[in-house]
């Protein structure tokens, strides 16, 4: 007889309930738990208290050479010479024989005034002038009349002894031969004045036709045929002429702080919008000794009354500028660099390079997309000058800065010549720390 099974056996109460048994893991799960949060907790405390990795700098190379020294100014293109042709006539325009753009000789008719009102002016002038001149022979006919009669009278009173004519009388002879010679001067001072104002009709008739001073091309028109010209109080412009376009001008202004390192001789060369990645040739023909204008900055505003705003002083410097294939045109707006100086073979650093500071670094945290320049320090901006002491911070093979003191001299923007008797060309120095993870 087989033995009876125990109602108390946790197996037999699992299989008669249908439990299935539990994973060995998850009965020893409440000794490894705590064990896998131990290690965990051993691993971040080892982590949090091991050292830094040692900065990524970027850096650059000291170089030995050459700096070309510039300063760069923006403007605008203009004629050489360019003329503006008005009229000195008023009335309405007849014909336009000209367009823009087109060339013109010295003395071309480019434009005529009706001259119906100017003609009967001149008619009535000559009009006038042929009665002055009547005028004048009437007063010298009068006036030989009296000379003669009083020639009579003195020969009479010459043969009759002073007995007649009275005193009188030859008074009174005398008296008109005088008053006709002022009638014969006030008729030629008539015909004067009658031909003077033919001439000038005549010369305002000839004003009517407008024609081109110079040789050139018309940049400009401002008149159609039957528009009315209104002269009567200042000369109107009615076309604008260029006279040579193969060679022209480009006015820019040159800041006051670059001023006097830019005179006249220079060589410099300019880029324009149509024609982007050329560089066209000029000279540096002169520089104005006044200012050309005077913007006020925003500091101060408006309610100070201007006392705290500052003025951005510029002079207007005018260069020479060839153009035998017609590609540049008048207005067009131009950037030039003009070169300054060329400091020789010296030794060369980055700028940032002079700004860099590793304290200053460790405590703002930047990156490569934010390496510490020292901008918002203005102390620091106003001490990176010419002649002025800075530190480069040099690479050593062990991955540990040198600092190194140079004397900065001048600088075109980007890099800058320093002396020093420690920095040598191929040195690496430091311009910023490269961000963590890039």
């Amino acid at each position: 007889m087989n033995e009876a099974t125990n109602p108390a056996d946790p197996a037999s109460v699992d299989e008669f309930l249908g439990t299935q048994p539990r994973p060995r893991w998850r009965r020893w799960m409440k000794y490894w738990l705590p064990g896998l949060g131990v290690l965990l907790l051993v691993v971040t405390v080892v982590r949090c208290t091991a050292d830094a990795p040692p900065p990524d700098y970027i850096t650059q190379e000291v170089t030995r050479e050459s700096l070309a020294l510039s300063v760069t100014a923006t403007g605008n293109l203009r004629p050489t010479n360019q003329v503006e042709v008005g009229a000195e006539v008023t009335g309405p325009v007849d014909s336009v024989t000209v367009d823009v753009n087109d060339r013109v000789s010295k003395g071309q008719v480019i434009a005529v005034i009706n001259t119906e009102i100017i003609d009967q002016q001149i008619a009535q002038a000559r009009a006038n002038l042929n009665a002055a001149r009547a005028g004048l022979a009437q007063a010298q006919a009068t006036l030989d009349i009296d000379r003669v009669q009083l020639a009579r009278l003195e020969e009479v009173r010459r043969l009759s002894d002073g007995r007649v004519p009275s005193q009188i009388e030859l008074e009174q002879a005398e008296a008109a031969v005088e008053r006709d010679l002022a009638a014969v001067a006030s008729a030629r001072a008539n015909i004067e004045a009658a031909d003077a104002l033919l001439k000038g009709n005549l010369t305002t008739r000839s004003r009517a036709v407008i024609r081109s001073p110079v040789d050139g091309v018309v940049l400009a028109r401002r008149i159609e045929p039957g528009q009315t010209v209104v002269a009567a109080f200042n000369t109107v412009t009615l076309f604008v002429i260029a006279e040579d376009l193969s060679r022209m001008q480009l006015r820019v202004a040159i800041d006051e702080a670059d001023v006097g390192q830019v005179r006249a001789g220079q060589e410099a060369s300019f880029t324009v919008d149509a024609y982007p990645g050329r560089r066209f040739p000029a000279t540096l023909e002169r520089i104005d000794l006044a200012s050309g204008n005077t913007v006020e900055g925003q500091a101060g505003g408006a309610a100070a009354g201007g006392a705290g705003a500052s003025a951005v002083v510029s002079y207007e410097a005018r260069l020479v500028v060839a153009n035998p294939e017609g590609l540049l045109r008048p207005g067009m707006t131009a950037t030039a660099t003009i070169a300054t100086q060329n400091t020789g073979k010296a030794l060369l650093v980055p700028n940032a390079a002079l700004r860099f500071r590793p304290d200053a670094q460790e405590e703002s945290g930047g990156g490569v997309f934010q390496p510490q320049i020292g901008l918002e320090e203005q102390k620091q901006q106003a001490t990176i000058g010419v002649g002025s002491r800075q530190q480069v911070q040099v690479l050593q093979d062990d991955g540990t800065l040198e600092p190194v003191e140079v004397i900065t001299g001048r600088s075109d923007g980007r890099r800058t010549v320093v002396r020093s008797e420690i920095l040598e060309p191929g040195m690496k120095v430091v311009t910023g720390v490269r961000a963590a993870g890039r």
